[in-house]
């Protein structure tokens, strides 16, 4: 019962947040999330969110693997047009920040062949998790703060704790500015 439970659950959750950035109104009709930036000072981030998964190379990763690095999340599914769009910069950010913060990103939809051709298509060096049958990457996060569009990126600090979200495809100055920020946070606080 517990299974069938948490499978239910699962499902909703990711049918929720698989619109490919766009969430349906009461008419049935789509609206964009225009990459809306929600950042938590310090003081005010929750406790750290803990997770546990495989990526897309079979290989098990933990939030506790990364404790003291800056994270970046990124939810995201290969037929996601702006999904494709923000890959190259992404990618990109994760070279600049190689030494500083870890890339990681977690795929709501795809089967482990369609995520792979993926990263080989945009040259995506990060681990990527396969969060679809499981959900448990989406589930850590719900109710902290909601990965409700696709793509949504989550800017995790030193300590495991959200330190901002942004909600549809992500400006690079923007994302950059945060991770510089959460970087240069003292870990202590």
């Amino acid at each position: 019962m517990k299974k069938i439970l948490t499978a239910v659950l699962t499902a909703g959750l990711l049918l929720g947040i698989t619109a490919c950035s766009e969430t349906p109104n009461a008419n049935n009709t789509f609206t964009s999330k225009d990459g809306t930036v929600t950042e938590f000072k310090a003081p005010a981030r929750t406790k750290a969110v803990t997770w546990k998964s495989k990526d897309s190379d079979g290989k098990t990763i933990s939030s506790k693997d990364y404790l003291g690095q800056v994270v970046v999340l990124n939810f995201w599914y290969a037929g996601c047009t702006p999904c494709r769009v923000e890959t190259p910069m992404l990618v990109a950010l994760a070279k600049e920040f190689s030494a500083q913060a870890q890339f990681i990103g977690v795929n709501v939809r795809d089967t482990v062949d369609t995520a792979n051709a993926f990263k080989r298509t945009f040259k995506v060096t990060y681990p990527t998790i396969l969060d679809s049958e499981t959900g448990t990457v989406v589930l850590a996060y719900t109710g902290v703060v909601t990965p409700s569009a696709v793509p949504t990126t989550l800017v995790i600090d030193k300590k495991g704790r959200v330190a901002a979200r942004i909600l549809g495809v992500a400006e690079r100055d923007t994302l950059k500015a945060i991770i510089q920020t959460v970087v240069a946070e003292d870990a202590s606080k």
